[in-house]
């Protein structure tokens, strides 16, 4: 478990899986960013009870405010080389959007993942509208590497995404 001063980033547990599919598959809280698919509740227990997702490729993590609700998800998974590791999140309430849980959960898990493990590189990719991941970004430190022209498919359209790296280096620069 990692603990912030907002948030509490852990692994999601069997009691959680209920309110998790739930919190996951409502699609009005999606916003404009994140696609529409959605998967089985049936396939989702499958899966947890199988891996509770984590594997060597995957790890997933909820984020819980400070009275124990889940407020989002944030994974790390595989990259393109076996030193980088791309990150993921999401808010499932938009209202909550704006206050720093997703910057201190990234901020959490970029400093468990360069402590714990070899990677050298971690990345964010966002939709170049996506204002708030982009904030997120910078604020973690990751700087902007350029435009992955039409990579997503969102929502019934072909996107353009933006691409932010951290190295280890640069992490451990900001951390002295």
């Amino acid at each position: 478990m990692l603990k912030g001063h907002l948030c509490t980033v852990r692994h999601l547990l069997s009691g959680d899986l209920n309110v998790f599919i739930s919190l996951v598959n409502d699609l009005s809280s999606r916003g404009d960013f994140f696609s529409s698919h959605f998967k089985s509740p049936e396939a989702m227990r499958r899966d947890f009870m199988q891996s509770g997702f984590v594997t060597e490729d995957s790890e997933l993590f909820v984020i819980e405010d400070s009275y124990h609700h889940i407020i989002g998800v944030i994974s790390h998974f595989k990259g393109r080389t076996p030193l980088c590791r791309e990150i993921g999140y999401r808010l499932f309430e938009p209202d909550l959007a704006g206050r720093g849980y997703i910057t201190e959960a990234t901020r959490l898990l970029i400093n468990h993942l360069f402590n714990a493990y070899q990677f050298h590189r971690l990345e964010l990719l966002m939709d170049p509208l996506n204002v708030g991941s982009e904030r997120i970004a910078q604020k973690c430190g990751f700087t902007e590497e350029g435009t992955l022209r039409q990579a997503f498919f969102i929502n019934g359209a072909i996107r353009d995404v933006k691409i932010y790296s951290l190295l280890r280096p640069e992490w451990r620069g900001a951390s002295a």
